[in-house]
């Protein structure tokens, strides 16, 4: 390393940051890390839980930051001009693909084999306790793993608190479907699915797009697969526009100002408790996505007179009966417009709620011990 009267040249700061910020993933840690981006796929589906979150007590943040920006200025040019091997050769390739793979399962298996979102409707308290006690445990390591709590950040802290509650005590309105409006959601909502305390689905339920893109996903591979990817490419372009500049601001901010980032991120999950806790007056508005006209001797229209079930993020309802023995059967989607907190046996908790208590209690336990052993495990292999 060339060096004149003990400075190093600007060329081999670059290499030697390089070689600080260069893949250590090693296949006998693979499977592991598999698993944490499954942990991290499963959270960003839940509207009000942050993908984040996850790396954040997994601790594999800073390691994703880091591989995000390895795909620089230099990879893009590199890829376009076909020089695929040195292209991939600068970014974290090994930790990306695993982590990735990682996050796609658990966007497969909750959705086709453990339906999460159904869940979230017929099991709310179990589902959000469990995430709740993740974000208190791991509230608990990071304050416990900060360097030093000062005044300076205490306020840091605060202001992290009243940024996390301002955003997800916003209620979802309408919005535009337009491509640049899309494009800009995607910025926002990919940025935020990095950013721990802050659900980019949540953002997404937010801008009104959380239901567009999942409809538009689940057009992939039938006849309208055209126009699902003609929708959903500006929101493509957006995340990857957004998760490039604000990976590379957040990882600038912990290298700078470190405990204090950690404290605004603490805070963003403290906030974020508001919406995650377990026990809700949950509003819903119901939309008519589909009207289809059956016989009303159908085996369908039966099951639907006996035993309707409203409460799924999708159900079916009988609708008007015409005079020529058909009757409507309706397919309603229901969107989450609301929600507030109240605590079991509180005046608050009267009405139509009848919750499960110690479901959601028991979700909250397993919650905390999972993070306490995920922290003891690290703190051993340490």
């Amino acid at each position: 390393m060339a060096k004149k009267d003990g400075i190093i040249s600007l060329a081999d700061q670059d290499q030697i940051i390089k070689e600080e910020n260069k893949d250590t993933t090693t296949p006998k840690e693979a499977p592991i890390l598999a698993v944490k981006g499954f942990i991290m796929g499963s959270a960003d589906i839940v509207p009000g839980v942050s993908g984040g979150t996850m790396a954040l007590i997994l601790g594999i943040y800073e390691r994703l930051l880091n591989a995000i920006k390895s795909a620089d200025v230099s990879f893009i040019k590199n890829l376009l001009t076909f020089k695929w091997k040195i292209a991939f050769s600068q970014i974290h390739i090994f930790f990306l693909g695993v982590l990735f793979f990682g996050i796609f399962s658990a966007a497969a298996f909750f959705t086709k084999v453990v339906p999460l979102q159904i869940y979230m409707f017929t099991h709310p308290e179990i589902v959000f306790g469990l995430f709740f006690g993740l974000i208190v445990g791991s509230i608990y390591i990071l304050i416990k793993a900060l360097e030093k709590f000062s005044i300076k950040e205490s306020i840091f802290l605060l202001a992290g608190i009243a940024f996390g509650l301002w955003i997800v005590s916003l209620v979802p309105t309408d919005t535009p479907d337009h491509p640049a409006f899309v494009f800009l959601t995607g910025m926002i909502a990919i940025s935020a699915m990095i950013l721990p305390g802050i659900s980019g689905s949540y953002l997404l339920l937010i801008f009104r797009k959380y239901d567009f893109l999942l409809t538009n996903i689940s057009l992939i591979g039938t006849e309208d697969s055209l126009t699902a990817i003609i929708n959903i490419l500006p929101f493509t372009l957006g995340s990857l526009v957004g998760i490039a500049l604000f990976s590379r601001f957040l990882s600038w901010l912990l290298g700078k100002f470190h405990s204090q980032t950690i404290s605004v991120l603490i805070g963003f999950l403290i906030g974020s408790l508001f919406v995650i806790w377990p026990f809700q007056h949950r509003e819903y508005v119901e939309q008519v996505r589909e009207v289809e006209l059956v016989s009303a001797s159908d085996e369908r229209v039966l099951e639907l007179r006996n035993n309707p079930n409203e409460n799924l993020p999708e159900f079916e309802r009988l609708g008007e009966e015409t005079t020529t023995g058909t009757i409507e059967v309706q397919t309603i989607k229901k969107k989450l417009i609301h929600s507030e907190p109240f605590i079991p046996g509180s005046l608050g908790s009267t009405g139509k709620e009848n919750p499960n208590v110690w479901g959601g209690v028991l979700g909250m336990l397993i919650g905390v011990l999972l993070v306490g052993g995920i922290d003891r495990l690290r703190e051993t292999k340490e």
